[in-house]
């Protein structure tokens, strides 16, 4: 799932003009969006092991392309998160939905105890490879 999920990543990168570490970017900022853990580029830059002047230099040619924009943090006005602007939702919406189409047909024959299954074990995954990560010495996820 991993290796396919990659090889999607990189033909969307491909038609957008993105490098490996945008789409790479992209993707951390959605999912620390969903978590409710918004990111500085600073964290981005830890969680891609970026210098900060490369990380300057990503961040700003995606604010540039219109992927990302930068933001104040409503909890912390001196902090400045990176969210996805609206043409970076459009293009990422145009690209994933389809994918999200064939998801859900995918899945609509399964039980809705199977799928309340599914979601436990991938939960359970997701946190151990978290915590392994951390023990290899990642960084931790913010919590807010």
């Amino acid at each position: 799932m991993a290796a396919v999920s990659e090889q999607i990543g990189q033909v969307f990168a491909a038609q957008h003009d993105l490098r490996a570490n945008d789409f790479r970017a992209l993707l951390h900022i959605m999912v620390a969006d969903v978590e409710g853990a918004p990111l500085t580029a600073g964290d981005l830059a830890r969680l891609l092991g970026m210098s900060s002047a490369a990380m300057t230099y990503l961040v700003e040619r995606m604010i540039t392309s219109g992927h990302i924009r930068r933001e104040a943090d409503a909890s912390d006005r001196r902090k400045v998160i990176l969210r996805y602007d609206d043409h970076g939702m459009e293009v990422a919406r145009g690209f994933f939905t389809p994918l999200g189409v064939r998801t859900r047909m995918a899945l609509a024959d399964l039980p809705d105890a199977d799928l309340a299954t599914a979601h436990r074990v991938f939960v359970a995954l997701i946190e151990s490879m978290r915590a392994h990560y951390e023990e290899l010495g990642g960084a931790a996820p913010r919590k807010t």
